[in-house]
C-alpha cells in the first residue's frame, strides 16, 4: 500500500512553507489540493506558489485549467491518484497540500463520485437545477435534496448551491444516493498533518494576507478575470475575485469590497477547520506560535513512513 502524506488546514497557517521543508527532507513532490490553484493566470488571489518560490521541488495540479474550464472534485481525485502513482514510480514521496476539504477527503477516503465526466447530460441536469434555484430559491433547492438524501443534505450548507446541485446530479445520473458514494478499499494510506493556530491570530494573519495580495496586484488580476467574463466562470466564484466583481459593477465601494474579502476569507477558514476536524483524522500542529517545530513534524512523518 502506498503511503501518502497530506498537509491540511485553514488558509494562512504556513502549509506551503512546511510542504517545501518536508519535501526536501523526505525526497518528496507536492500535489496541490486547492480547487482554485488549478487555474492559469490566477496567481495572487489563489496564493499560488510561483516557480521561483518552489526551491526546485516539483509541484503538480497547478495551472492545469483555463479560466473558463470546469474542474470538479472527480477531476481532482482522478488526476491526483494518477499523479501519486507517477511520483511513487519515480521513487519519490507524494505530499498533498491544500485546504479544500472535500478534495482531500475524496482522495483519502476514495470517495466514489459517480465516475461520471462532464457531458451533455450533466450540463442539462445542472441547467435544470440552476433554473429551479433561480425560480424558487436556494432553500427550496436544498429542501429537495433533503427529501431525496437527508444524510447528504445535512453536510452541505443551504447557500452552497453548487454542491447541492452536484449532489442532485450524482443522484440523477447514477441512481445512487450521494451520501452512499464511498468505496471501502483504497490502494493508498494517508497521514494527515494539520496546521492551525489561535483563532484571533489566524484571523489577523488572514487580514494581513489580503492586504499583501492587494499590494501585489489582486485588484488588477480580478479586473482581468472580470474582463474575460469571469463572473460566469467557476474560477470567478473564488474569494478575492467575486467580491471585487461587485466593486467593478458599482454595487459597492472599494473598501467595502476589501472588507468583504477579509470577512469571506475568515469564514472560509472557519469552515475549513470544521471540515477537517469533523470529517477526517488529522494530527494537529501549531507552527505559527512555535508550539511545535518542523523537525518534530518531519520526525513523526518519517516514523510513520517506516512502519
Amino acid at each position: 500500500m502506498t503511503k501518502v502524506l497530506a498537509i491540511v488546514g485553514p488558509t494562512a497557517v504556513g502549509k506551503t512553507e512546511l510542504s517545501l521543508k518536508m519535501a526536501k527532507e523526505l525526497n518528496g513532490e507536492i500535489i496541490s489540493g486547492d480547487s482554485m490553484q488549478v487555474y492559469k493566470h490566477l496567481d495572487i488571489g489563489t496564493a499560488k506558489i510561483l516557480p521561483k518560490e518552489m526551491q526546485g521541488i516539483t509541484h503538480h495540479l497547478i495551472n492545469i485549467r483555463e479560466i473558463n474550464e470546469r474542474f470538479s472534485v472527480s477531476d481532482f481525485q482522478s488526476l491526483a491518484n494518477k499523479t501519486i502513482d507517477d511520483i511513487v514510480a519515480r521513487g519519490k514521496q507524494p505530499i498533498v497540500v491544500g485546504g479544500t476539504g472535500f478534495y482531500v477527503q475524496s482522495l483519502v477516503e476514495n470517495l466514489a463520485l459517480g465516475n461520471d465526466q462532464f457531458d451533455s447530460e450533466s450540463e442539462a441536469i445542472r441547467a435544470k437545477w440552476h433554473a429551479f434555484a433561480d425560480l424558487n430559491g436556494k432553500q427550496q433547492l436544498w429542501d429537495h435534496l433533503n427529501d431525496l438524501d437527508h444524510k447528504a443534505a445535512v453536510g452541505i450548507p443551504v447557500n452552497n448551491d453548487r454542491r447541492v446541485i452536484r449532489a442532485l446530479e450524482v443522484i440523477e445520473k447514477t441512481g445512487h444516493l450521494f451520501s452512499d458514494q464511498i468505496q471501502k478499499h483504497s490502494t493508498n494510506e494517508f497521514k494527515l498533518i494539520g496546521l492551525n493556530t489561535d483563532r484571533k491570530l489566524l484571523y489577523n494573519r488572514i487580514n494581513q494576507r489580503v492586504n499583501q495580495m492587494l499590494d501585489e496586484g489582486l485588484q488588477q488580476e480580478a479586473r482581468w478575470l472580470y474582463d474575460q467574463n469571469g463572473v460566469n466562470f467557476q474560477s470567478g466564484k473564488g474569494i478575492g475575485y467575486r467580491e471585487l466583481f461587485d466593486y467593478f459593477d458599482q454595487k459597492c465601494d472599494f473598501q467595502t469590497a476589501v472588507e468583504k474579502i477579509k470577512q469571506d476569507s475568515r469564514h472560509y477558514a472557519k469552515r475549513q477547520l470544521t471540515w477537517f476536524r469533523n470529517k477526517m483524522d488529522v494530527t494537529w500542529f501549531n507552527l505559527v506560535e512555535h508550539t511545535n517545530s518542523v523537525t518534530e513534524i518531519n520526525q513523526i512523518a518519517t516514523e510513520w513512513l517506516r512502519k
